[in-house]
């Protein structure tokens, strides 16, 4: 789905939809009505698996869920909770939020959280009601948080989180899945976005991913993430997200492109091995 051109033309083979023209409009927030005409627009094209591009556009998850019938628990690898219930509605720091609006969506767990949103008191903007009720669960990095974050979360470390990722996946045996990974929740060295990175490797999201493929039913997934300079339509898009968005030293794009698409020959594989996609 190349709304940026995030991704080069013909990436792993993958039939490509040209989307560049919405690209602008959604990036970073959107209108509930542009938001809903590009929904009907990609509705009856949208495959079980999406590769898409920045981070900036991370809440189409929150679209792309709403084909899901059967009760579903969403399973996300990313560097920040996008819990945030401030306006406006759709936005990427507060997709999980209109997901777990669909009556579809059990739970979210969130894998890799490694930015200051857990801290207080920055956390006082996440939509509690879903945390109160076990229905968003964030598994924040101990290496990247204060202590007072790890005693009220479920903190892991680089030590132990493969230990506990394998207690998760038995937790969810059996059970319907969809997986979205922003590749902000790799090492700097592993993937350039237009976020702060996280901790996880290329090598530990396959591994995760393939544990995940062979205890539950992965029934769909998306990976987004990848770098891309910073277009909008709106004036109001522009400021918020020039406010919102970390400064970040960018290489050149041919160096940016190989970072990206190494990680993702990795990941990509291990998401829709249990799909004949």
């Amino acid at each position: 789905m190349n709304l940026d051109d995030a991704w080069a033309h013909g990436i792993l083979g993958l039939q490509e939809c040209d989307l560049k023209n919405w690209g602008p409009r959604l990036r970073y927030c959107a209108p509930r009505r542009v938001v809903e005409n590009f929904y009907r627009e990609i509705e009856g094209i949208l495959p079980p698996f999406v590769l898409y591009g920045s981070g900036d556009f991370h809440y189409l998850t929150a679209l792309f869920v709403r084909k899901q019938t059967a009760p579903v628990t969403i399973v996300s690898f990313d560097n920040h909770p996008d819990w945030d219930r401030r306006p406006p509605h759709w936005s990427c720091g507060g997709w999980t939020v209109r997901a777990l609006e669909g009556g579809n969506i059990s739970r979210i767990i969130v894998w890799g959280c490694g930015n200051f949103e857990l801290r207080y008191p920055h956390r006082i903007f996440a939509y509690s009601p879903a945390l109160l009720a076990g229905r968003l669960v964030p598994y924040a990095w101990e290496e990247r948080q204060p202590p007072e974050v790890c005693r009220r979360f479920n903190c892991v470390s680089r030590a132990n989180w493969k230990e506990k990722f394998s207690d998760f996946a038995d937790a969810l045996r059996g059970k319907n899945i969809y997986i979205t990974i922003d590749m902000d929740c790799l090492r700097a060295e592993e993937a350039v976005t237009n976020w702060e990175n996280g901790l996880f490797s290329a090598k530990d999201l396959a591994w995760a991913l393939a544990l995940l493929n062979n205890k539950t039913r992965v029934v769909g997934g998306d990976v987004c993430g990848a770098y891309s300079p910073q277009r909008y339509d709106r004036m109001t898009q522009r400021i918020a997200g020039g406010w919102d968005h970390p400064k970040i030293d960018i290489q050149d794009d041919a160096s940016i492109r190989q970072t990206n698409h190494n990680s993702l020959e990795q990941i990509w594989p291990a998401l829709i091995s249990g799909s004949s996609a």
